[in-house]
């Protein structure tokens, strides 16, 4: 059974959304068919169709939680420090040719967001950063094409 790495914020993100979807979720899902059901005939009931295909994504979606979950190697960052780029690390980058700064930390596949600047330990730039320090420049293959960085700072928050 391969260990699943993850933030300890990122595993209570995924055990309140396992709790919210198997305590509220699957009660209303499993409502909602029952008053489907009382309009009568199944065979052309849409609203019945509909409920049914939300319950089988909400299951398959609790069964892949509760297999992350279970598999789940919690870092605590808050506890970890260093020079190099980890697991958990925040790095502050400039893009060497645009000059745009970028905050990003290096997260589990599970809680990545790179819209809130969480990028996933297995992405292009995470393994490029991987074991990098200050001052160090990487180059990324992305698929906008290879763009260079220069690691402005690792923090531990």
């Amino acid at each position: 059974m391969q260990k699943v790495p993850m933030t300890t914020r990122g595993f209570e993100t995924l055990k309140e959304e396992l709790r919210r979807r198997q305590q509220e979720e699957r009660p209303r899902i499993i409502q909602a068919i029952s008053e489907a059901r009382a309009h009568g005939d199944l065979s052309e009931n849409a609203e019945y169709h509909a409920a049914k295909e939300a319950q089988s994504l909400n299951e398959g979606r609790i069964s892949e939680l509760e297999d992350v979950t279970a598999r789940a190697e919690v870092i605590d960052v808050s506890k970890m420090s260093g020079d190099k780029v980890m697991f958990g690390a925040t790095v502050k980058l400039v893009d060497e040719e645009t000059e745009e700064e970028r905050l990003f930390q290096i997260v589990g596949d599970q809680e990545a967001d790179v819209k809130s600047g969480r990028i996933s330990i297995s992405s292009p730039i995470a393994r490029a950063l991987i074991g990098k320090e200050e001052g160090d420049t990487v180059e990324v293959a992305a698929p906008g094409g290879a763009r260079s960085y220069e690691v402005l700072e690792v923090l531990w928050q």
